[in-house]
């Protein structure tokens, strides 16, 4: 069946395999409820009638600020196949992107979960001539509830009417607005078309056939268009998603929903590690021993390696008495794990490897829907370190400079009334210039670090962070780290320290931990963390080698501005920040 424009997806559901199966999982009140197929179709329904009798109309841009949820599906569909575009935002982002989004989208309708998301907003509201009412999903004090909207489309007589839009929307048409949050500036209003999507998602389908799944969790905010991409794949492939809405319970929503896969970023799987690493030294005598026997077998996996019978016999015996409790806690049936979204330590993609979970990188950019590049569950379809062959219907090229080049069904139509940033982005040739460095490996694409990250030392290096960064995160001492050195003789580092760990790691050594403010000025502690980075120093060459460096209580977090919405780490802003410290790090 033809699936080119994202609402053709409803059509599967419509096939008789498919038909009452479950589509979604919604946990209520702590427990699962199953939404059908058959759900999901009425709902939908009704809703695009309802958006008719609203006086929706083609090319309006409705936002949506929604926690992962069925609903944001019936909202998502239902917008698109009356031609409307949805606007998918962050509930994390500023006041001032709020209101550039409103205003340069010039949005007509705004859709929120709760009260918790509507008042991170409605201070920005009165500053917007566009906006005619916000509707809640969950009962919101001074909102119009979305129910008000499936009731007029129940009384509806615009069914018709609904058909022949749907027939004459073509698969080029816009389909959403997606604001990058960028690093630095206003947000860049990326225009998506439904073939830019529907491209991506197909062969990302083909691939997830290699590994079919029943069920998969999907906790990543579905403004991520990795995991919107990953949604409508899981939907094409006949996947049940379950939602996790809240992110600070993660482990209990993997553990009861008993998910086959799920995609996230880095960020969340390193989380996830340290959390293992945590109980892992929590351990005593030969259990402990045992533990750490088989994280450090893990290091050295390498998948469809020939590691020879000694080694997979003892991977064989660490699956059995230590891995296996990992699968206990991720539910016991995952298998497969999507990252994206920035680089993933090698290392932990080897551990997980070994433990018995497949690990897909992928690689892309908003601007390409997202993927260009990514693992598969073909054997020799991955390679540590790298994103994977290029996805099948793209095209790739590495510049004279080593800058990743993409064309492609997925590429953009455009920034959003920006034809200047539209003509920076792409080459008289119709290359999109991703801003990444990269370079083939065979037929792997490996990524060595952002184009504009790079930086020149005194001496005439380049030094580029982001895989030094990643490097220095391997240390269980270390929860975040930002590179600096333009223009200076040597590398220097702001790190933030892993307080968690290293509370567990003066409980071991009999010492009192301080809290974290008492732990950046301890020496002991100090000390600890410089061995670290030296030790990490040994495996770079010289000139990207961390001189000295600095400790900060500060946590990086989105709300607060270090981290980008995508986890990405806000370069300016840190370096703005911490200006005075990184100009002590020089005298």
């Amino acid at each position: 069946m033809e699936t080119t424009r994202i609402f053709d997806i409803l059509d599967l559901y419509r096939q008789p395999k498919r038909i009452n199966a479950e589509a979604f999982g919604k946990r209520v009140n702590e427990q699962w409820i199953s939404i059908t197929s058959n759900d999901y179709l009425l709902a939908v329904e009704q809703l695009s009638l309802g958006f008719l009798e609203l006086g929706i109309k083609k090319g309006d841009k409705i936002a949506t600020i929604l926690k992962n949820a069925p609903e944001w599906n019936y909202i998502d569909m239902a917008l698109l196949q009356i031609g409307a575009v949805q606007v998918p935002i962050y509930p994390t982002i500023s006041n001032a992107n709020y209101s550039f989004i409103f205003n340069d989208a010039e949005v007509r309708f705004v859709f929120v979960t709760d009260q918790s998301i509507y008042d991170r907003l409605k201070d920005v509201l009165p500053n917007n001539e566009t906006i005619e009412s916000v509707f809640c999903i969950e009962p919101t004090k001074g909102l119009r509830n979305w129910k008000e909207i499936t009731e007029l489309g129940k009384k509806s007589t615009k069914s018709a009417e609904l058909e022949s839009i749907k027939k004459g929307i073509p698969d080029t048409a816009l389909a959403t607005l997606i604001y990058t949050s960028g690093t630095t500036g206003s947000p860049k209003g990326v225009m998506l078309s439904h073939r830019n999507l529907m491209s991506n998602s197909e062969a990302a389908t083909a691939i997830l056939s290699h590994n079919p799944i029943t069920r998969a969790l999907s906790f990543l905010p579905l403004c991520h268009v990795l995991e919107r991409i990953m949604n409508y794949t899981y939907q094409r492939h006949g996947a049940a998603i379950y939602y996790c809405d809240n992110i600070e319970m993660l482990s209990d929503f993997i553990r009861t929903s008993q998910p086959e896969m799920f995609a996230a970023v880095p960020r969340v799987l390193e989380k996830t590690y340290d959390k293992i690493m945590a109980k892992g030294r929590d351990l005593t005598g030969i259990k402990k021993m045992l533990f750490f026997w088989a994280v450090n077998l893990g290091e050295r996996y390498e998948p469809w390696g020939k590691q020879g019978w000694w080694f997979n016999i003892q991977l064989a015996v660490a699956r059995k008495l230590i891995f296996s409790k990992w699968h206990a806690a991720f539910g016991g049936k995952l298998n497969s794990m999507v990252s994206g979204g920035a680089s993933l330590q090698e290392r932990l993609a080897r551990i997980f490897w070994a433990a018995g979970f497949q690990v897909i990188e992928g690689y892309g950019l908003s601007e390409t829907s997202p993927i260009i590049a990514v693992g598969n569950f073909e054997p020799h379809g991955v390679k540590v370190g790298t994103v994977g062959p290029v996805l099948p219907g793209v095209q790739v090229r590495i510049a004279d400079d080593g800058e990743i080049l993409c064309k492609g069904p997925n590429v953009m139509l455009g920034y959003y009334k920006r034809d200047d940033l539209t003509n920076e982005i792409f080459d008289k040739e119709g290359w999109l210039h991703t801003g990444d460095i990269g370079k083939f490996e065979g037929t792997y694409l490996r990524i060595t670090d952002r184009k504009k990250e790079i930086f020149k030392t005194s001496y005439g290096k380049y030094v580029a962070p982001q895989p030094i960064e990643n490097k220095l995160k391997e240390s269980s001492f270390i929860e975040n780290a930002l590179v600096v050195g333009e223009a200076k003789n040597y590398a220097a580092a702001i790190i933030v320290p892993a307080f968690n760990h290293i509370e567990s790691w003066c409980r071991v050594k009999g010492r009192v931990y301080p809290g974290p403010q008492k732990a950046i000025e301890d020496e002991v502690i100090r000390k600890r963390i410089e061995r670290e980075i030296n030790h990490m120093n040994t495996s770079i060459d010289q000139s990207e080698q961390i001189k000295r460096f600095v400790l900060v209580a500060d946590l990086w977090n989105v709300e607060t501005g270090e981290l980008s919405p995508t986890m990405k780490l806000k370069r300016k802003f840190l370096q703005l920040k911490y200006s005075g410290m990184i100009e002590e790090l020089y005298k």
